[in-house]
């Protein structure tokens, strides 16, 4: 393995024990009970099967469906190009919006940051140019992988984990993103209660997620049953977050923004050039006048 910064912090995901890298294997091998996890293209891959990975949303009660998350995001990945090639321009104005916001968030003071759902691997490419360590996560093994492709680096790490399962050791991280992850999660509480656990005292869980999304659904040609829009399975705003984040030992605070009319009026042509908090206080003027946010951050900090 190239990152042995993350050999210490990983942990067997069954006995809480550490791992130990077997290179004649190419695997994490836990000593106590001979658990053997892979090393695939210098990535470790540590997913477990348990009775979370079934978990189902109201969504699935409601239509009498199950959904494995797991199998699902691992094909998601295997499907779809995540590298942005073809995202139209007002998307990835969007999204670049957004990352902006997410990195202001992160301080100098934090070194170890924990991507969920690592995507094409933006945190990495941005982070660890500054000095950052990066642990690239995703449950598909096609994004980590690529994602350790794109960038090499002493500082960069793959995993391929499930969030319900992460194999790392609890108060060892820094910072966490996870970015348009949550409207995905069967149980979205337990996943942050599950992030908030790895984060260092005083550490940050930064979240972002539509913003009060109408979830719209297609009937599957497979089961003939209704499935949402890109997999969204919840939606939320500044009222019913509330219900999902711990109210003891933390600090958090939540904002909308990116206007949905700025888009439509294909502003970005001439905003794109604005640093990013010129764009805030027009975004904010915007939904002042015409509300209309579509995305909801949220930044959870651990006490000490």
């Amino acid at each position: 393995m190239e990152s042995n910064f993350l050999i210490d912090l990983l942990i067997d995901p069954f006995t809480k024990e550490p791992l130990v890298f077997d290179s004649a294997a190419n695997s994490l091998i836990s000593l106590f009970s001979g658990n053997k996890y892979p090393v695939i293209e210098s990535v470790p891959q540590i997913i477990i099967q348990d009775n979370q990975s079934d978990n189902k949303s109201e969504l699935n009660d409601k239509f009498g469906t199950k959904f494995n998350y797991i199998d699902h995001y691992k094909k998601d990945a295997e499907l779809f190009d995540y590298s942005e090639k073809s995202v139209p321009e007002v998307t990835k104005n969007e999204l670049n919006r957004l990352r902006e916001s997410i990195l202001r968030e992160i301080s100098d003071d934090l070194s170890i940051i924990l991507d969920v759902g690592c995507g094409n691997g933006w945190a990495s490419k941005k982070l660890i140019p500054i000095g950052k360590k990066v642990i690239s996560m995703d449950l598909s093994p096609t994004n980590p992988i690529n994602t350790i492709k794109d960038l090499r680096d002493k500082n960069h790490a793959g995993l391929i984990a499930d969030a319900y399962n992460i194999p790392i050791r609890e108060k060892s991280i820094d910072c966490i993103i996870a970015s348009e992850i949550l409207e995905h999660m069967p149980d979205p509480k337990t996943f942050i209660i599950n992030l908030i656990k790895l984060l260092k005292d005083n550490g940050k869980l930064i979240i972002t997620t539509p913003y009060d999304e109408k979830i719209e659904y297609y009937l599957c040609v497979h089961c003939n049953k209704p499935t949402p829009k890109f997999a969204h399975l919840h939606s939320f705003n500044e009222v019913n977050i509330d219900q999902y984040i711990p109210q003891e030992g933390i600090t958090w605070s939540s904002k909308k923004f990116s206007n949905k009319y700025l888009s439509r009026f294909r502003s970005y042509i001439i905003l794109k050039f604005l640093p990013f908090r010129y764009w805030t206080v027009i975004d904010n003027l915007f939904n002042k006048l015409f509300y209309k946010p579509t995305r909801l951050q949220i930044v959870i900090k651990k006490a000490l």
